[in-house]
C-alpha cells in the first residue's frame, strides 16, 4: 500500500528533486533525475496514485498539494534544463569567439581568365580593322556545323573533327552536335545579312562582309595542347575584290598587335580544308623571347569555297574572300609563355593568380 504524504512530505520531496536536478552536470543525467520523480514509476506519481485510498473531500485537498509540489519540482526541473542549454550555449560562444581587436582581412581582388583576356583582346583588335562581332549557338545543327560548309555527311574529312553528339535530330534528320569550330558563323551571320548585302548591290554600292566569330567548340581530344571543349575565333571577309594577299596583311597586323611586337614572321603553308580551297596553316615566329626562331602553328586559312558562298545565298563569281580559324587558347599559350593548355580549365588560384 502507498503511503499518503503529509505536508512535510511534500516540502521535503521538491527540496530532494531540487538538490538532485542540481546535481545533474549533463541533459542525459537530468532526464535521469526526471524519471526518478515524474516519471511512470517515480515518486509523485506513486503518490498520485495513492489518492485512490482517500475520501473524496481528503482526496481533493491532499491532490491538489501533490499537485502544487509537482508543478514545483517540474519549474526547478525547467530551471535547470535552461542552466545547462545556457551554459552549453556560452561555452561555444567562447570557443568560437572572434577577436574583434583584430584588423579585418580584406578581400582579395579578382581578375579575368587569361582565355578572357586573350579573347577581349582579340576582339579590340579585329573591331579596330573594321570586323563586327558574332555570336551563335554552341549546339549546333549539322547543315551550319558540316554540310553547309562543303563537308557533307560521310565525307572523310569529318573524321578530323570527331565531336560530341545530342540526341535530338535536326530537319534533315542528322543529330545535333557540339559545334566543332565556329565557322557555322560564317553561314548564319551571312545569311542574316543577306537583304542588306543585296539592297546595297542593287544601288551599285560596295557591299562587304567583314566580321569575327569567337566562341566555345568541342572535339573529342584531351593532352597537353588539345581539351574537349577549347575556344576559337572565325574570321571571315567576303566581298568583290578581296585576296589572298588581304589575308596575309590582316593577319600580321592581328599578330604585331596581339603580341605587342614587330619581331615577328608569318608562314603559310599550303593544307587542305573542306570549306577553303586554297587552304592554308599559319605558322608564326618570334626573332627574339624564349620562343624565338620556332615556327608555332596558330591559324588554319584559306579562300571562302564557292559552294559555301553559294550557301550563304551570294554569287560566287561576285563575292570572293578568305575565312581563318584561330585557337584562342593557343594564342593566349604564346601570349603568357604556358606551356600547358590544361592549366587555363584546372581552376588552380596560384595559377590564375598571376594575371590580375
Amino acid at each position: 500500500m502507498t503511503a499518503i504524504a503529509e505536508p512535510s512530505d511534500l516540502t521535503e520531496l521538491v527540496h530532494s528533486a531540487t538538490q538532485r536536478f542540481a546535481r545533474s552536470d549533463t541533459p542525459a543525467d537530468l532526464e535521469n533525475a526526471k524519471a526518478q520523480f515524474l516519471g511512470k514509476a517515480g515518486r509523485v506519481t506513486e503518490l498520485m496514485k495513492g489518492l485512490g485510498q482517500l475520501g473524496i473531500d481528503e482526496k481533493k485537498s491532499r491532490g491538489a498539494a501533490i499537485n502544487q509540489a509537482k508543478q514545483a519540482i517540474e519549474a526547478a526541473l525547467n530551471a535547470r534544463r535552461q542552466a545547462l542549454q545556457d551554459a552549453e550555449l556560452a561555452q561555444q560562444l567562447q570557443a568560437e569567439a572572434l577577436d574583434v581587436s583584430l584588423p579585418g582581412r580584406a578581400r582579395g581582388m579578382g581578375g579575368l581568365h587569361p582565355i578572357s583576356r586573350a579573347w577581349e583582346r582579340i576582339e579590340q583588335v579585329f573591331a579596330s580593322m573594321g570586323f563586327d562581332v558574332a555570336d551563335g549557338p554552341e549546339i549546333e545543327s549539322d547543315w551550319f556545323n558540316f554540310t553547309a560548309l562543303n563537308n557533307p555527311p560521310n565525307h572523310p574529312a569529318r573524321s578530323m573533327q570527331d565531336t560530341f553528339y545530342v540526341d535530338l535530330n535536326d530537319e534533315q534528320g542528322q543529330p545535333y552536335c557540339l559545334r566543332t569550330h565556329t565557322s557555322p558563323m560564317q553561314i548564319r551571320y551571312a545569311t542574316a545579312h543577306a537583304k542588306k548585302h543585296a539592297a546595297a548591290l542593287a544601288r551599285g554600292e560596295m557591299s562587304e562582309i567583314r566580321v569575327i566569330a569567337p566562341g566555345r567548340t568541342y572535339r573529342v581530344d584531351n593532352d597537353a595542347t588539345h581539351s574537349p571543349m577549347f575556344h576559337q575565333v572565325e574570321g571571315l571577309w567576303l566581298g568583290e575584290n578581296v585576296s589572298f594577299k588581304d589575308l596575309k596583311v590582316t593577319y600580321l597586323n592581328f599578330c604585331k598587335a596581339f603580341f605587342e611586337t614587330d619581331e615577328l614572321s608569318l608562314r603559310f603553308r599550303p593544307s587542305y580544308f573542306p570549306f577553303t580551297e586554297p587552304s592554308a596553316e599559319i605558322d608564326i615566329q618570334f626573332s627574339s623571347g624564349p620562343l624565338a626562331g620556332k615556327w608555332l602553328e596558330v591559324s588554319g586559312s584559306g579562300q571562302v569555297h564557292p559552294q559555301v558562298v553559294r550557301n550563304m545565298g551570294l554569287d560566287p563569281e561576285r563575292f570572293i574572300g578568305f575565312a581563318f580559324g584561330s585557337g584562342i587558347d593557343r594564342l593566349a599559350m604564346l601570349r603568357y609563355g604556358v606551356n600547358d593548355l590544361r592549366l587555363f580549365f584546372e581552376g588552380d588560384i596560384r595559377f590564375l593568380s598571376q594575371f590580375r
